[in-house]
């Protein structure tokens, strides 16, 4: 096998599996999976209204990748939850909901993006009361809807949520579909593996002269 091949097939072998693992080719959430969300939905009491607003987000799925926009404010004296200290304050509660969803993002290939604390109020609010003051925003990339109907479907979901509510004053999230996303990690980590591989290729080739 020559120099170029053993580094090439390594490089394409593993952004192939990545490729896989971090797309969703399973297309659009059926009719199915909808109905199983929405008896989970009403098993735990939520309100019919709320329930045909979530399913028709997932009954218009494309199939494709998403983002989702978080403006977050904290609450200065959140109320007291189970399991932690009765002072614990608005990132205490917010550390229990995350440790529930880190893991559960990761192993579908969903992730932050971005994450971070305001640094002065809202410079520019339009037709919207109470939005002049926020704490925190962050960007979630999901592989998919599908990957979300799992994490919200699931039992589990339900009581680390309830941290996240009593963490918050206020908050807005809402789902984008990307005609821009430089950050797509397919899109980096092609670009990292080429430079890598161009580099072996190059020091390979001046240290050892390919056999013909």
């Amino acid at each position: 096998m020559s120099h170029r091949s053993r580094i090439w097939l390594p490089i394409v072998v593993l952004y192939g599996l990545f490729f896989y693992w971090y797309t969703d080719f399973g297309g659009p959430v059926t009719e199915q999976e909808i109905s199983q969300l929405a008896e989970s939905m009403r098993a735990n009491g939520d309100d019919e209204a709320y329930i045909d607003y979530i399913t028709t987000f997932f009954q218009e799925d494309t199939g494709r990748q998403f983002l989702i926009v978080n403006n977050i404010d904290t609450n200065d004296s959140p109320p007291s939850m189970p399991g932690v200290p009765a002072d614990a304050n608005a990132a205490a509660l917010m550390a229990v909901y995350m440790e529930h969803m880190i893991p559960e993002l990761l192993k579908r290939a969903c992730h932050p993006v971005i994450v971070g604390a305001a640094v002065y109020d809202a410079i520019d609010v339009m037709g919207i009361s109470h939005a002049e003051s926020w704490s925190d925003a962050a960007l979630f990339r999901y592989r998919s809807r599908r990957a979300l109907l799992e994490i919200i479907s699931s039992p589990a979901f339900r009581g680390p949520h309830d941290y996240k509510i009593a963490a918050l004053d206020k908050t807005v999230a809402y789902p984008i579909e990307t005609s821009l996303y430089i950050g797509d990690l397919r899109l980096l980590l092609g670009l990292f593996l080429l430079i890598i591989g161009l580099l072996l290729q190059l020091w390979l080739g001046g240290k050892t002269p390919e056999r013909k």
